[in-house]
Parts: C-alpha cells; sequence; structure tokens
C-alpha cells in the first residue's frame, strides 16, 4: 500500500497518530487471519440487557449467550431439555458444528431415533460464559476498550455460567425443563442448576462428575495454565491483540488434560508399546510411538478451534467449584429443597472423576430422600466413555429420559 503525504502540512503529532492507526489495522489483520479458517457468522446467541452479579464481585453489565437448539418444542413446552458441555465443548451438542465443519461433540447421544431423541425432545445447549464459541468471555470484545477482553475479563465460576443461562430459558420461555443433562464439567453444572434453581427442572443426570475437584484434578489443571503461561506466544493474555498464538502451550495443555480422560487399560489396548512407524526406534525425540503421535494430534488439532484463555478461565472455574464449602460441609444440604429426580451416572476406569466421588453425591441425596438412581457403566473407555459410542451409558440414558418424560407430561 502506498501513501502520500503532504509533509509540508503534516506535523510530527499527526504522523505519529497516522503510524498508530495502521499498527492498529495491522493487528486487527493478524486477528482476522488468526480465525480466517473458522467461520462464525453462524453462531447464534442472545445479547441480554441484564446485570450478571458474578462470584468474584464484579457486575457484568450486558452479555451474550451463544447457544443451539435440536428438535421443537412442543405446545405446552414438556419436551425442553438443557445439555451442559464439558471444558472442551460448545454449544454444538450434535449434527454439524457450523465453524468446525466437523460433527457435534455428542451426536453419538442426541439426535433423531437416539438416546435423547430429538424427535421427541428440544434440546438446547449453550456455550459456556467465558467460553469462546460466541457467548462473552475474554475471547470477546471489551466494549470499553474495543479490545479483546484478555485477562481483564472477570474470573467466572460454574455458578456463573449456570446462572447466565437460566437468561436463555426465560429468553426462550421454558419455565421449567424436563431434564438437565451434563457430562465432567457439564456434570458440575446440572448439579449447580439443581442447587439454585430446583424447580427449573423435573430431573437431571450429572454424569462422570464430583460435587467438588480434588487437589488432583486442581493439580492437572494447574499444569495446562502453566504450559500456556510458559509459552511466550501468550503475551500476558494479550495475544489477540497482539495476532499470536500460543499454540505450543495450549496444544501442551491439552495432551495433559487428554491423558486424564483415558484410561490404563485403553491406551494399552488402543497403542500398547506400538511404533509409529514399522521398522524399529529412531534414537531421536522425534514420535517413536503411535501413542505419541497421537498425543500430538489431538493438542494440535485442539488448538485451531479452541482459545488458551478460555482454557484458563474455564479450567479455574472448575477447580473453583465447591458444593460442600458452599454448604458448610453439607453436600446433603445443597440439595434439600429439591423434588427433582435424578439419575447419577459414573464409569468403572474414569480415574479423573472415579465411581467414588459419584457414590459421595448419591449418599447425599438418600440421605434427604430425594429419588436418585445410580449406575456405573462397566467400560475401558475412562472419564471419556460418555462422549463415545458406549451402548450400556446409551440404553442407561435413554431409559431414565423416557421414563421422566412420561411421569413430567402428566404433571404439566
Amino acid at each position: 500500500m502506498t501513501i502520500n503525504l503532504p509533509f509540508s502540512t503534516t506535523s510530527f503529532a499527526d504522523l505519529t497518530e497516522l503510524r498508530a492507526k495502521l499498527l492498529k489495522r495491522k493487528a486487527i489483520n493478524k486477528m482476522v487471519l488468526f480465525e480466517m479458517n473458522l467461520n462464525f457468522n453462524n453462531i447464534k446467541k442472545i445479547t441480554l440487557d441484564k446485570t450478571l452479579a458474578l462470584d468474584c464481585g464484579v457486575e457484568l453489565n450486558g452479555f451474550d449467550i451463544a447457544y443451539e437448539t435440536y428438535g421443537t418444542l412442543n405446545e405446552n413446552k414438556s419436551n425442553a431439555i438443557l445439555v451442559f458441555h464439558a471444558l472442551s465443548g460448545d454449544q454444538f451438542a450434535t449434527e454439524t458444528n457450523t465453524v468446525t465443519g466437523k460433527d457435534g461433540w455428542w451426536s453419538y447421544a442426541i439426535g433423531k431415533g437416539k438416546a435423547v431423541d430429538t424427535n421427541k425432545y428440544f434440546v438446547i445447549c449453550a456455550n459456556v460464559l467465558g467460553g469462546c464459541m460466541g457467548s462473552t468471555g475474554p475471547k470477546e470484545i471489551d466494549p470499553s476498550t474495543g479490545k479483546p477482553y484478555g485477562l481483564n475479563f472477570p474470573v467466572v465460576t460454574i455458578k456463573d455460567m449456570v446462572s447466565a443461562q437460566v437468561h436463555l430459558l426465560d429468553y426462550l420461555g421454558i419455565k421449567k425443563t424436563l431434564s438437565v443433562i451434563g457430562g465432567s464439567m457439564g456434570g458440575m453444572q446440572a448439579l449447580q442448576f439443581c442447587t439454585l434453581f430446583p424447580e427449573r427442572t423435573f430431573s437431571s443426570i450429572p454424569i462422570a462428575c464430583a460435587a467438588s475437584h480434588s487437589a488432583q484434578n486442581i493439580a492437572f489443571n494447574e499444569l495446562a495454565r502453566q504450559a500456556i503461561m510458559a509459552d511466550q506466544e501468550w503475551d500476558g493474555g494479550n495475544y489477540l491483540t497482539s495476532g499470536k498464538i500460543p499454540r505450543k502451550g495450549l496444544a501442551i495443555a491439552r495432551m495433559a488434560g487428554h491423558i486424564s480422560y483415558l484410561s490404563e487399560q485403553g491406551l494399552q489396548n488402543k497403542f500398547g508399546r506400538k511404533l509409529q512407524e514399522k521398522s524399529d526406534l529412531k534414537f531421536s525425540f522425534d514420535a517413536d510411538f503411535e501413542v505419541e503421535s497421537y498425543l500430538k494430534y489431538q493438542g494440535y488439532s485442539f488448538v485451531d478451534r479452541f482459545d488458551a484463555n478460555s482454557y484458563m478461565y474455564i479450567t479455574r472455574a472448575m477447580d473453583y467449584f465447591d458444593l460442600y464449602k458452599a454448604n458448610n460441609g453439607n453436600l446433603s444440604s445443597a440439595f434439600k429443597n429439591s423434588k427433582i429426580k435424578y439419575c447419577i451416572v459414573s464409569f468403572s476406569t474414569d480415574w479423573l472423576y472415579p465411581t467414588s466421588e459419584s457414590k459421595k453425591i448419591v449418599i447425599a441425596l438418600n440421605a434427604i430422600g430425594a429419588e436418585v438412581s445410580f449406575v456405573e457403566i462397566i467400560t475401558n473407555n475412562g472419564h471419556d466413555s460418555f462422549l463415545v459410542n458406549e451402548p450400556a451409558f446409551f440404553n442407561t440414558l435413554k431409559g431414565f429420559v423416557d421414563s421422566a418424560y412420561e411421569d413430567f407430561k402428566n404433571e404439566i
């Protein structure tokens, strides 16, 4: 680009201002290049002109909630199911993710004729507050500065995420859902929803989760955050403004997390000590083993669709989640006003959120006389069992949802 400047009439201050504008334009162009392979134009969202009082003490004045719906809401609005996504998920629970072009993260479970049948049910899924798929978060523009929030975004909690999504239900005119469902962090949201808004759902299915994070889980998340912050491209959280991407840090964070989602037996069955190439060891630090190559693929493909700061904010929200502390150490008190029907699901090889954590929730619900079912699915697929083709889990999910619907529609 050629710019002809009338130097005889242009002051040094004018030139300085022009240079600043050009640098800003260059930074914005870099931001566009960062996302040019993803199409964010088709994201469905609502802008809420409301004040959300966050746990951290900050008031969020106006916020966006990006969401998707599947199926049709029936006349008496008795078939609505709110699905909460996990750490790496988004609002595209099934069908095609219009941003990445890939299948939704829970396509195995949700859809026509599937466990959560969209011929029968109206499924709602929102991107969490602090996420990076259209809801207000560190990646979005701060209206007070015109730049991405970065670390200026307030720290959010699971409670904040759930409180924001209730406004989406209000917007859709749904006073009470048939069920709230989620796995992992989605399960935490399902539990939190039941403690905050017990009158807003008939049933709940928290899957592969806990009522608080263990020290081990906090340690894994801290490792992930430190990996991101150690990447020079992170730039103190301002990488979007400067046109950088902390690819290595976020990829390592994802690799570390992904290991915790699998089971030892599952990894052994799938990879063992198979070499990436059929010959022999390379005696180098390249990927000799198939499992190494697999982890690298998982890490670097994740970078293409997720924001590093969002990863930090969401893992922090998970660490802060503690229904014991919020109820003076008595988990039963969290659900004391609940008339909700529960189905708690765990997986036998999940060492991130082991069955013992689910049993603690069941015991707490039994103590207040809640109607609760508990199922442990025997599988080698570890924590990620709820995301893969696990027929026993789908049968449990379908059986409970269909049964709850028969009871709920008679209540309406």
